[in-house]
């Protein structure tokens, strides 16, 4: 099979918003009127961001999902996304797996396939997405990481933690029962991205951004970029991983240092972290209830530089939990 005939039989759809889409040089969007472009790009790479041999159907979920979850810190609706794929060799029903769980999160999202490129190469996925942030009055409405203000809550949607369970016991650093690891592996093979929340916070949020490398580097990022601290209830946060819903964690089985770690720096998560200014703590809350999304408050932004972690007592809890970085 050759490479056309590859992007036909697996990747080609007739285009539906996109003014122009798959087989031409390049795809053609029209922005809807009062509207901005949000583009996003993220690559993964065998080895590095998944496993050898990981089920198909999964990893073309996850590698649209990780996008669409960008487009969903920043409030935007989906519409169109291009795919570059470099593959070993051609494997007819790998490629039928993978696009079907590709193209499965893209319909659900009613974001199209519009373009891309494919190359023989070490197994790598790079996807660009395309979304529209409305401009009211002149001002966008996309979410950014620069607008939390102290005094504003910290919130976080759905769970935390659980694809570094997954993680760390698929590479034989802890030993999960088989029921939990199936759960935890389904958060860190196909992950959620909260669009609809997103969208559902546009106007209420003041920073927002999603949870890819852990909780706490990515908050740090909108520390920064606001210029404010944080301080944040870890006794709240590990309250958060979902394998422990069942007590699973009073067992003693997952350990309170290791339920740290995933839910303060696991990354993977793709859930939003997001400031909102306490004025509009109902409206946050009916946000999430339009979204079907749960939200959990976990601190406060503070006008102090820096992040603090404190229990319910508001004593300072010791640790250092660093994020992930590809070149730390």
């Amino acid at each position: 099979m050759g490479e056309f005939d590859l992007i036909a039989r697996y990747f080609t759809r007739p285009a539906r918003r996109a003014a122009l889409g798959v087989g031409d040089d390049c795809a053609l969007l029209q922005p809807a009127p009062g509207m901005q472009l949000a583009i996003s790009s993220d690559m993964l790479v065998e080895g590095r961001h998944f496993f050898a041999g990981v089920d198909p159907f999964s990893l073309g979920h996850k590698a649209l999902a990780v996008n669409l979850s960008d487009l969903a810190a920043c409030g935007a609706t989906p519409v169109a996304f291009t795919l570059a794929l470099a593959l070993p060799t051609v494997d007819a029903a790998w490629l039928a797996e993978f696009s079907r769980g590709l193209l499965a999160v893209a319909d659900v999202h009613g974001c199209e396939l519009v373009g891309g490129d494919t190359t023989q190469g070490p197994l790598n996925i790079c996807i660009t997405v395309f979304g529209e942030v409305p401009v009211v009055g002149g001002k966008s409405q996309a979410l950014l990481r620069s607008g939390a203000k102290a005094g504003d809550d910290v919130y976080v949607s759905g769970t935390l933690g659980d694809a570094r369970l997954a993680l760390d016991a698929l590479r034989g650093r802890l030993r999960l029962p088989a029921d939990l690891l199936a759960q935890a592996r389904l958060r860190l093979e196909r992950p959620t991205p909260r669009v609809a929340l997103g969208q559902a916070l546009r106007g209420i949020a003041t920073a927002a951004l999603d949870i890819s490398d852990g909780l706490l580097g990515d908050l740090g990022h909108i520390l920064k970029q606001s210029g404010v601290g944080a301080t944040i209830d870890t006794d709240i946060a590990i309250t958060l991983i979902a394998a422990c819903a069942d007590d699973t964690c009073a067992t003693g089985l997952i350990s309170l240092k290791k339920q740290l770690e995933c839910v303060l720096a696991g990354g993977d998560d793709y859930e939003l972290a997001f400031t909102a200014p306490v004025s509009a703590r109902s409206a946050v809350q009916a946000a999430s209830r339009q979204a079907a999304t749960p939200v959990t408050r976990i601190g406060r932004i503070d006008a102090q530089p820096g992040l603090r972690l404190v229990n319910a007592q508001g004593q300072a809890v010791p640790g250092s939990y660093a994020s992930f970085d590809h070149f730390g």
